[in-house]
């Protein structure tokens, strides 16, 4: 199989979908690689790193695309390289479609067969792909936070940690999983108060019980959201429900409760927010403000230290990326019912149901679509 590796367009995104090191397993298995000249560049990894892994370098993204049978990315194709798709051929990356139905549209009419790594799963119901890219972007998340508290950008002017005789920043995490879990314990090691709320008392006790009183816990009710939330200096939304649009936990009414320029961290921002008052931006302007509140919502978080989330991604992706490339894309979902999770369009079929439930579309079944 020819696999192929283009240069990421997406605005300040520096990762990219293929690892030298990738790039050299996926030879050895006899596969052909073709990587756009400069793909690897903002990641630390030069076109000479792909040439001595076997891979051929093209000029153009349009080389890459017309020439590969299976496209590895890192974030959802952007309109150019959607038109780029053909049909029968394999695109493998995040796609993030439940809040997005132009991106849903125009990959259904591209006929190709489209893989989204934050869906497919493993046996102990985790999202082995998205979780690497979870665990920077909550780590990152206190810290860009803290740089959103700033007065100089916008921000209430607290420090994280405060210092002897000034209490620290009080920080509320909204979900308990694996973005919350890191944003928590940066947070609480940068010597914030903070409180974790999460609707599952398994994953709060598994938090006490692992954290030992690092971070305190709540049970996510209603009443617990506002008192916290209108008490914080900055909360982070880190509420994931697989493919699925995110929840809206904090309403607009409820930022009128909040001391003015605390800080909204949104990492949930790619399935569409948790914050009712949350839009996509990017690092190049990440910061808004809304009734007094400063919003971040940056999309594309890990992109922020490309090489750390380039190598953690390539090295999750890596099992499935070979799968895909020796057995043929359905022989390899016929042998994973895992990586059959991450199915999301096929020959102009959606094949995910949480993504139909959001934007209304009639969904296939990604078992019947193997049979096609």
């Amino acid at each position: 199989m020819k696999i192929g590796c283009p240069t990421e367009i997406k605005a300040q995104e520096y990762r990219v979908g293929l690892t030298p090191n990738a790039a050299r397993e996926a030879v050895e298995h006899g596969h052909q690689v073709v990587v756009q000249s400069g793909a690897g560049t903002g990641s630390g990894f030069p076109d000479s790193d792909y040439a001595e892994a076997g891979a051929t370098l093209l000029d153009t993204a349009e080389e890459v695309f017309a020439q590969a049978d299976l496209i590895v990315k890192v974030k959802e194709p952007q309109a150019p390289e959607r038109a780029m798709l053909r049909a029968g051929q394999i695109l493998f990356t995040y796609l993030h479609l439940a809040p997005d139905p132009e991106q849903t549209r125009d990959l259904m009419a591209s006929g190709a067969t489209c893989i989204a790594y934050e869906t497919v799963t493993d046996r102990q119901g985790g999202l082995p792909l998205l979780a690497p890219m979870s665990e920077v972007a909550g780590k990152l998340a206190p810290q860009m936070g803290a740089w959103t508290l700033q007065k100089a950008n916008g921000g209430r002017g607290v420090l994280l940690g405060g210092v002897p005789g000034v209490r620290p920043a009080q920080v509320v995490v909204i979900g308990g999983g694996v973005v919350g879990t890191h944003a928590a314990r940066v947070a609480a090691g940068m010597g914030a108060d903070v409180t974790v709320l999460d609707r599952s008392l398994p994953r709060l006790r598994y938090l006490d019980d692992t954290f030992r009183g690092l971070f305190g816990t709540r049970y996510a009710s209603a009443g617990a959201n506002a008192e916290l939330v209108a008490a914080a200096d900055m909360v982070v939304g880190a509420v994931l429900i697989p493919g699925a649009a995110a929840p809206k936990l904090v309403t607009r009414a409820q930022l009128s409760d909040m001391k003015p320029g605390a800080a909204v961290v949104d990492v949930a921002i790619d399935q569409g927010g948790c914050f009712e008052t949350s839009r996509a931006t990017t690092h190049e302007d990440p910061i808004y403000e809304v009734d007094g509140i400063m919003h971040y919502c940056v999309a594309n978080m890990p992109g922020a230290v490309a090489r750390t989330s380039t190598i953690a991604l390539g090295n999750a992706t890596m099992p499935f990326l070979m799968a895909l490339a020796d057995k043929g894309w359905r022989q390899a979902m016929e042998d994973d019912p895992h990586l059959l999770d991450g199915l999301n369009v096929h020959a102009g079929h959606l094949t995910s149901y949480p993504v139909g439930r959001a934007l209304e579309i009639d969904v296939l079944s990604p078992n019947l679509a193997l049979k096609q």
